[in-house]
């Protein structure tokens, strides 16, 4: 596969809005409702996030999404990463959390963490966030301890 084109994209765009929905769907049926922390379009629009998108070059199709929210001063959030299904394994959620990462480098942050699951379901999305840096932290911003859920951080300022 080659590299995918991310950039900025809408959340309400029709394909968007589509692969949105079944990231909503899928945590929804993989945890229960309180500990659900993603993200639906219209949250997806507040000023204090940036939403992206992956596509193929050649053809436009949507291949994932992922966002990054500023919760505090100098510290950023990962936000609704999801790969479509068909695109899985082709190495586009690395890519779109590397651009993400990159971003929070760029808007000078000390740190990016992000939620996610701790079920068996979101094995393959912590050895994601593992692989590029992100290590096990204690819940953050308005997060309350839960067993259903996994808290990552990655030390940006480390590398400075």
């Amino acid at each position: 596969m080659t590299t995918p084109t991310i950039a900025l994209d809408d959340p309400r765009a029709p394909d968007v809005r589509a692969l949105l929905t079944r990231h909503l769907e899928l945590m929804h049926a993989q945890s229960d409702p309180e500990d659900v922390h993603a993200l639906d379009v219209d949250a997806l629009t507040a000023p204090h996030l940036t939403f992206v998108s992956a596509r193929d070059g050649s053809e436009g199709t949507l291949l994932g999404v992922g966002a990054l929210a500023e919760i505090a001063p100098g510290h950023g959030e990962i936000k609704s990463m999801h790969t479509a299904e068909a695109a899985r394994r082709r190495g586009v959620a690395g890519s779109l959390l590397a651009h993400l990462v990159g971003l929070a480098v760029d808007r000078g942050y000390a740190r990016v963490s992000l939620e996610t699951g701790s079920d068996d379901h979101f094995a393959a999305a912590r050895a994601l966030y593992a692989r590029a840096g992100f290590v096990e932290c204690p819940p953050f911003a308005s997060y309350a301890p839960s067993d259903a859920s996994t808290f990552m951080t990655l030390d940006l300022a480390a590398g400075r």
